[in-house]
């Protein structure tokens, strides 16, 4: 069977104008900030599937064993029809549940979710070859924006894997995770990969490389602005810097202007002092507690809760009340 025709709801155009709206904002507050989602054109994606590559940045190599351990779990507690993925990407780990509900008979659809044309194109044309008799859907959109899009009927599973809920403030998690409930039905189910609060001698290190992968994959949002928007950033005037906040239980990249100097972009003058930072993004670590508090308060009712062996990184299964 072959993928079906992209069903694309969101444009160039809006992708253009939601980096306009953010650098804008972004470079005008107080505290300047980017959102992270912005690292990811061509050049950013390989350099994130490098950096899940290196022996510091654990958290793949754990939700991977996670799902490999317990995929046969979840497909038999949910017995799902379609299996929807946000933030699709390659949909590598999916893999893992879709050979686990191959298996046990049963799906019908699978649904990737991703703001990529280009990406989802590539991976769902694979995994319809991969998987002959299953349907695969492929939706162009914003995960944050475009839930409602989300094909109905059916027992769903929504699968949110990557620690990817960490790069959302709490109040914007509490925002997803409510309207996440909304575009779902009573009985429907939730998985989501959260990378659990440690030791910051283990995280530290995940986000600051010594082969320098994850500074030049910090530095690339520079390189997306100054292509996309006209700007003039130096991006070599910048340096990585990973800082573990222990009160908010997140990590910090940010990039230090190592000089002071003046940036060009839309028509603004973005000044920057020697050792000013500019953050780009925030990566939350989770208790069990809190995770399954966080679900409870959007209406799921968490089910199942596993971790890798070395209690690294945990994934939730949870159902729609």
């Amino acid at each position: 069977m072959t993928a079906e025709p992209l069903e694309i709801y969101l444009e160039e155009g809006d992708l253009e104008r939601g980096l306009r709206d953010d650098v804008r904002a972004g470079l005008s507050a107080g505290r300047k900030w980017l959102p992270p989602k912005w690292f990811y054109d061509a050049r950013g994606s390989e350099l994130f599937e490098e950096i899940t590559r290196l022996p510091e940045y654990y958290p793949t190599r754990a939700e991977r064993a996670v799902l490999e351990a317990h995929a046969p779990d979840i497909a038999a507690l949910t017995g799902a029809k379609t299996l929807i993925e946000l933030g699709s990407g390659s949909s590598e780990k999916t893999r893992l549940l879709l050979d686990a509900f191959t298996r046990r008979g049963g799906l019908g659809t699978f649904v990737p979710l991703d703001v990529s044309v280009s990406a989802l194109r590539g991976s769902t044309a694979q995994i319809a070859a991969d998987y002959p008799r299953l349907r695969v859907r492929g939706i162009v959109g914003d995960f944050t924006r475009q839930l409602d899009r989300l094909p109905t009927g059916g027992r769903r599973l929504v699968v949110f894997l990557g620690g990817t809920i960490g790069n959302l403030l709490p109040a914007e998690r509490a925002e997803f995770l409510t309207a996440m409930r909304a575009a779902l039905e009573v009985g429907d189910w939730l998985l989501v990969g959260t990378d659990l609060v440690k030791d910051p001698s283990v995280i530290v290190p995940a986000y600051d490389d010594a082969a320098g992968v994850t500074a030049e994959f910090n530095r690339n949002v520079l390189h997306v602005i100054n292509r996309e928007l006209g700007a003039d950033f130096d991006p070599a005037a910048f340096e990585h810097v990973a800082v573990w906040d222990p009160d908010h239980e997140w990590i910090e990249m940010r990039l230090r202007a190592t000089r002071p100097m003046s940036v060009r972009v839309l028509g603004l003058t973005v000044d920057f002092a020697a050792g000013e930072e500019l953050r780009t993004e925030v990566s939350a670590k989770f208790h069990r507690e809190g995770v399954a508090a966080e679900l409870a308060s959007a209406g799921f009712a968490t089910a199942e809760f596993w971790t890798d062996p070395d209690g690294l990184f945990g994934v939730t299964l949870a159902r729609a009340r």
